[in-house]
């Protein structure tokens, strides 16, 4: 019990940390919440090491579900969604997230720490090198185009535990969709592959862990019920926070800080 009630303490601060980082870079929690909680569940001997990984991966996109729900709305009520782009970018991502969530538990161990490392060091490289230059202007290709490559993306941000706006945001703004409304699309698009990709990793962990020891799928809400407790209040104070702290330069760090983390679990 003493164990459970400190690992859920550390989910907490892993929380608000996650939480503010959130709401000061706009990034989603999944590329931090992820390899945190694999190195806590270890400590707390919570899962053998064979699908520590997975466990983590579910219970972060659990975690998005209810962090990101809020931001969603926000989007909506400042029209910042755009509808005639989102129905067949929520349709693509929501399968990709939902196959994912199957798939994840039979890929090996050490490949699936290798997909998520490649990804977060691609994700950190954009933090590091993003440009604000508007892009050309290019036409959006039809709906089926859309949906099957947002399925990729959404396969992928399912396969890695995060909310995939660091991918579907490119995306929309390479096809010349206002930032904006890009990143509101994709505020949407992360309740969905959250809420998808759950339903697969419930579905895929059903026979594996038991409800009784705190599991629901792969999900393991001990954890999620203490990182979701802090960060939903931390987040606002992120979003203030950026009107006083060097945004840019903290974003460049906590990138190159993502690559080590990625690197040392691949090698761990």
């Amino acid at each position: 019990m003493a164990d459970l009630i400190w690992l859920f303490i550390l989910c907490m601060a892993l929380g608000s940390v996650v939480g503010f980082l959130a709401g000061l870079l706009g990034i989603g929690g999944g590329l931090l919440i992820v390899p945190a909680l694999s190195a806590l569940l270890v400590h707390f001997h919570v899962t053998d090491v064979e699908h520590v990984l997975v466990i983590a991966i579910a219970t972060s996109l659990a975690s998005i579900l209810f962090t990101s729900t809020s931001s969603a709305l926000a989007h909506h009520r400042n029209q910042n969604v755009p509808w005639e782009v989102a129905p067949s970018v929520l349709f693509g991502v929501s399968t990709g997230a939902l196959i994912s969530g199957f798939m994840a538990s039979y890929i090996p161990q050490q490949g699936l720490k290798a997909i998520f490392a490649v990804a977060v060091i691609f994700i950190a490289m954009r933090m590091i090198y993003s440009s604000h230059k508007a892009t050309s202007t290019r036409p959006m290709p039809s709906n089926l185009v859309v949906a099957g490559s947002t399925s990729i993306l959404g396969a992928l941000s399912g396969l890695i535990g995060i909310g995939g706006g660091a991918l579907i945001v490119p995306l929309l703004n390479y096809f010349s969709v206002d930032m904006k409304k890009a990143i509101g699309c994709a505020a949407v698009s992360g309740i969905a592959i959250a809420l998808f990709g759950c339903l697969g990793y419930i579905a895929s962990g059903w026979q594996v862990q038991d409800i009784s020891d705190g599991f629901v799928g792969f999900v393991y809400v001990p954890a999620l019920a203490g990182i979701v407790a802090t960060s939903w209040f931390t987040a606002p104070f992120g979003a203030r926070a950026t009107h006083y702290l060097p945004v840019s330069h903290i974003k460049k760090i906590f990138a190159l800080l993502l690559v080590i983390i990625a690197l040392r679990m691949v090698f761990s």
